[in-house]
């Protein structure tokens, strides 16, 4: 008798299964089927298409990087907190990173996030009015910089050994006359990626320009 599986063991397949992806590796239906031992008919019971499929993974990642926070701290800390907790979840998938925003959840996880970025907003003393721009900023920030870095890193070794080197045949043979400043950094400049700290870095900048008032307490 074929076994059924549950939504939730799907979902944690899907994750063990993105989590272990390659280079070219194409995350598919079929292939999570094969990872539980069952067909592609088992998932249609719970889930549609890949589409749907992939919106509840990622809303099932956001849920486990949710998991144990509380609001705390003040505006910017929480923010921070939220960012990061995001750019760790999705470290450790790249190859579902490169997409996040072709997939941006449907459900509590995604619920939670956003209410706590326009919570923390609010508490900023943001113009009500402004607050779903600022919102819009610095989820886009986020989102961009982390497919940027999950692009570079879900290629394959060769692939991304192919792509620095062409990269440094560019940068290191530049001509100091044309290109003054190039040549001055060169050796210290690397293609498109972050690191964690630098994603940091790049968020506490946007959050300076925050047309923060004051940290409203709460009753």
């Amino acid at each position: 008798m074929r076994q059924r599986w549950s939504k939730q063991t799907i979902l944690d397949a899907a994750v063990e299964l993105l989590a272990g992806a390659e280079g070219d590796d194409v995350f598919s239906m079929r292939k999570l089927a094969a990872e539980l031992g069952t067909d592609s008919s088992s998932l249609y019971r719970h889930f549609r298409n890949r589409t749907e499929l992939m919106l509840a993974i990622v809303d099932h990642v956001l849920v486990q990087a949710m998991h144990g926070y509380r609001r705390q701290g003040d505006w910017r800390a929480r923010l921070v907190d939220l960012t990061l907790r995001s750019w760790d979840a999705y470290a450790a998938l790249p190859q579902l990173a490169k997409d996040a925003g072709h997939y941006p959840g449907s459900g509590p996880g995604s619920q939670f996030v956003i209410e706590e970025t326009l919570q923390a907003l609010g508490d900023a003393g943001v113009p009500e009015e402004l607050v779903p721009e600022w919102y819009h900023r610095l989820v886009t920030l986020s989102v961009s910089l982390i497919s940027a870095h999950a692009a570079g890193r879900s290629s394959g070794p060769a692939e991304r050994k192919r792509r620095l080197e062409t990269f440094r045949v560019i940068t290191l043979g530049a001509d100091p006359a044309d290109f003054p400043a190039l040549a001055r950094y060169s050796r210290r400049i690397d293609p498109v990626g972050f690191t964690r700290e630098s994603f940091l870095a790049t968020v506490e900048l946007v959050l300076d320009a925050v047309p923060a008032r004051q940290e409203r307490s709460r009753t």
